[in-house]
């Protein structure tokens, strides 16, 4: 059985979505974390929830596996439209991407 932890970062789970209205489609995100975003046929962005099953509805988030914590991070601080947020779980708040504090 394999079992894949969530990443957790000061004690709190972290959750990543993305704002399809700011998606450029450019696929850096893809690059970079594959097993977390996607390209749909529409040329935009989305999490993949359980099951590879594409996120579509707007604000639609996924936990962000531990192992590919700095993937996601790096596609958050790379993505040229700004459209990543990953944020902690408990509170909602951003801890990487364009409104994190």
């Amino acid at each position: 059985m394999d079992v894949q932890q969530d990443a957790v970062v000061g004690g709190e789970a972290l959750e990543v979505w993305i704002d399809q209205d700011l998606c450029t489609g450019d696929g850096i995100c893809a690059q970079y974390a594959p097993e977390v975003f996607e390209l749909d046929i529409d040329g935009l962005a989305y999490v993949k929830g359980a099951g590879e099953e594409l996120l579509q509805a707007p604000g639609a988030s996924a936990p962000v596996p531990l192992p590919l914590l700095t993937d996601v991070v790096d596609s958050a601080r790379e993505c040229p439209g700004e459209c990543i947020h990953v944020r902690r779980v408990s509170d909602s708040v951003e801890v990487y991407g364009p409104d994190a504090e």
